[in-house]
């Protein structure tokens, strides 16, 4: 006798209404809405149908009151996404500073890299935003790590055009000679 999984329940309407409704609360950043919700028993760190975790939508949206709160009742900063994305490559993407410091404060990894090994690093450097690779370099990311392709952060910048991140990582690189 072989022993079969049992099937998976069926959400009804009226609980894929409230699972709509708790992410659009991360979405939008209903600081308040979710730590009513955490206080009640909501797990932190439940996905959507993309993999997106209510601390990827709060980050990525730039909420910084609704991560905090999510943050702080256990939601893990390196949770990714089904396409393999972090909410620290999101933040760096996005060229918010404050979240990509929060998410560093409250543990994501510097070095932690989507499935083609771009890391956050790679992401500020690509879309030119200085303050974060700075942030990144200062948090210990290394400026020489290729992805899967062999591509560093100093030539994925450049071959974006980014104007100011290809001479701070020159010069990062040439630090860490």
């Amino acid at each position: 006798m072989t022993d079969q999984p049992s099937p998976k329940p069926e959400l009804d309407d009226a609980a894929l209404a409230f699972a709509a409704q708790v992410f659009e609360s991360a979405r939008s950043g209903d600081a308040e809405r979710l730590t009513d919700l955490l206080g009640r028993g909501l797990p932190a760190n439940i996905r959507n149908h993309n993999g997106d975790s209510l601390l990827m939508l709060a980050s990525y949206h730039g909420h910084l009151d609704a991560s905090r709160v999510l943050l702080e009742n256990g939601a893990d900063p390196q949770l990714r996404n089904d396409k393999g994305q972090n909410p620290l490559a999101g933040a760096a993407f996005k060229g918010n500073l404050q979240m990509a410091r929060l998410l560093l404060d409250q543990g994501a990894d510097v070095e932690s890299a989507s499935p083609d090994g771009k890391t956050a690093l790679m992401m500020a450097a690509m879309f030119n935003r200085s303050d974060i690779v700075e942030l990144l370099l200062a948090r210990g990311a290394d400026p020489s790590r290729a992805d899967m392709n062999g591509v560093t952060p100093q030539a994925a910048a450049q071959a974006m055009g980014a104007q100011d991140t290809p001479k701070l990582l020159t010069e990062a690189v040439a630090a860490c000679s």
